[in-house]
């Protein structure tokens, strides 16, 4: 089955992904990115959880303000790594006292980067089996994660579409990929997944490359390759910020315009609590923030 839709002009649906605060600063710039986002009117907007659950009470709280403050739909992220079973099914019922009606799972990563992962002894096992407990819970909408170019754990490429199939079957509702500079890696993950009997939508995962530096670390951490192409863009801007934010938007608009012709209608943006670029492309998709009336 191919995922193509037959028209471009499709209705597209756009998530957003923030990450929770660490000082009142940074609390700032996060709700100055929510504001600045929400009126476009996103499907729902996740807040990540660190590695070895490290930000949990902090991920908690910043759902459960978005919850409380705004009208939008937040997305917790949840992890199995360094937690029992019980722990967790303690963290999904808070989730759904406080409110929450979505969560992103994930396997995690351990405390300690560059650690090999292991499960807890009386925790989930794999992503599927904390999908299967979510869905025990309450009927929670669940994402998850994919991986058009391999996790840096996976042998092959198969094998990653197979766990993800994994999922799929214990009642995911959508994947998020990893992102991917290589957007015909995207388009042949979607098709081989499709083939493979994955029926779950499968939503890019864009990332902005203002900070390149940045995005270089990140990809050597999460197997995510960087073309040459894109690198040369780069060459010489270090210290040039605003050249830097142009060429990001170009990078990022260009990519969302192939994936629409390749039929994706969804998209989920790393915003990395920053919203000049991500309201920048969203309205390049026509996603607009809704006209208030023109008092008279």
């Amino acid at each position: 089955m191919n995922q193509k839709t037959p028209s471009p002009k499709a209705p597209v649906a756009v998530s957003f992904e923030f990450f929770p605060p660490k000082s009142a600063e940074a609390e700032t710039q996060l709700w100055n990115a929510i504001h600045r986002l929400a009126p476009l009117s996103p499907s729902f907007v996740s807040v990540t959880y660190g590695a070895g659950g490290s930000t949990r009470d902090r991920t908690h709280s910043t759902v459960k303000r978005l919850v409380d403050e705004t009208n939008l739909t937040p997305a917790a992220h949840l992890t199995c790594v360094g937690a029992t079973r019980d722990e967790v099914r303690s963290v999904i019922r808070d989730y759904w006292s406080a409110g929450v009606r979505h969560i992103v799972a994930l396997r995690g990563d351990m405390p300690v980067a560059g650690e090999p992962y292991r499960a807890h002894p009386d925790g989930f096992q794999t992503t599927a089996e904390l999908v299967e407990a979510i869905r025990a819970i309450a009927p929670f909408e669940v994402s998850v994660s994919a991986y058009p170019e391999k996790h840096p754990d996976t042998p092959t490429l198969e094998r990653d579409v197979s766990l993800l199939k994994e999922k799929s079957d214990a009642g995911a509702s959508r994947a998020i990929t990893q992102f991917a500079f290589d957007t015909d890696a995207l388009v042949r993950f979607r098709d081989v997944a499709a083939k493979s009997g994955v029926t779950i939508p499968i939503v890019p995962g864009l990332m902005p490359t203002t900070n390149f530096k940045g995005v270089q670390r990140m990809s050597l951490r999460c197997g995510a390759s960087v073309p040459k192409w894109l690198a040369d863009l780069y060459e010489g801007l270090e210290d040039d910020l605003e050249s830097r934010k142009l060429v990001a938007a170009m990078v990022l608009a260009e990519q969302v315009e192939r994936l629409r012709a390749e039929g994706f209608a969804q998209f989920h943006f790393y915003t990395l609590n920053q919203a000049e670029l991500t309201f920048a492309v969203c309205n390049r998709l026509g996603i607009k923030p809704a006209r208030k009336p023109v008092s008279v």
